[in-house]
């Protein structure tokens, strides 16, 4: 897959991981261009099973992405829309896409991430910061409107109601160590450990067959939304779309056939052995 020509980004691909490198104007702002940008790597990606984890960083010093852009905010209908005539709003439904393409994806956070910014790192599957570079904050409510790009609707997902109540109606920056005790990241690093701790997680997903990835995501995004009984049919229907694309079946007979089961050192071995299996097709 030829993922060239971005305006906004970059993406180069090594292996099974697709690295995409922000660097738009002086503050990697949200706007149009990098909405149509973010509209075609969606397209890319949901064609491509060579891609297996995609990593968002970026190269623009002190940002990540620094919030929507308020050209286009100011362009809001000041009239009350009615509600059987709502759609999605464009941040909205890219973000959502992104979302759910097949593969796994990872915000590499070591700037200022927020509004729009924001939302588009709680869109993603996981998402890391840098102690001392990143910076987060969803404005809106004091400029007269709400996080809209998913933030007001994701944000509880992640931190718990009130946590999310008081980041998007303090209207405030917080850090990376805060954003992991809020739980809107998956872990704060200090800023020489970030790169080779999203590296490493990432070399580690990219060894494991595309459609196991891309079931589970599906699974887990289900048990958010649906009853446990759902949830519960929705893992068992992704299971087997798992297993009548990969080699599942051979490699747990693989295991069972060296002893992986009952034998006490290869039990202490599993998170190598998973790795070593991957030759199993």
């Amino acid at each position: 897959m030829n993922y060239k020509n971005f305006q906004t980004f970059t993406a180069k691909q090594e292996g099974g991981i697709l690295t995409v490198d922000i660097n738009f104007g002086p503050v990697n702002v949200q706007g149009q261009e990098m909405l149509a940008d973010l509209s075609s790597l969606c397209l890319r990606l949901e064609r491509d099973r060579s891609v297996k984890v995609v990593v968002f960083e970026s190269s623009n010093p002190g940002y990540w992405v620094c919030h929507y852009d308020t050209d286009l905010l100011k362009d809001l209908s000041t009239e009350a829309v009615p509600r059987n005539e709502i759609q999605l709003l464009d941040l909205q439904a890219i973000l959502e896409r992104l979302s759910n393409v097949p593969q796994a994806t990872i915000a590499k956070i070591e700037g200022f991430a927020r509004g729009g910014g924001h939302e588009m790192a709680l869109a993603l599957d996981m998402r890391f910061a840098a102690r001392g570079k990143a910076k987060f904050m969803q404005m809106e409510v004091g400029m007269g409107i709400l996080p809209c790009g998913g933030g007001a609707s994701r944000m509880a997902r992640q931190a718990g109601l009130g946590k999310a109540l008081e980041i998007i109606l303090g209207a405030r920056d917080w850090d990376a160590d805060e954003a992991e005790k809020f739980g809107t990241i998956n872990k704060a690093l200090d800023a020489d450990e970030i790169g080779p701790y999203v590296d490493a997680l990432a070399q580690r997903i990219s060894k494991f067959p595309a459609d196991s990835i891309a079931a589970s995501k599906r699974a887990v995004y289900a048990s958010i939304d649906l009853p446990i009984k759902e949830a519960l049919k929705e893992e068992a229907y992704q299971l087997f779309q798992a297993t009548s694309r990969t080699p599942a079946v051979k490699r747990f007979q693989y295991a069972d056939d060296n002893g992986a089961q009952f034998d006490h050192e290869n039990q202490k071995n599993w998170e190598q052995m998973v790795i070593d299996i991957q030759e199993v097709n």
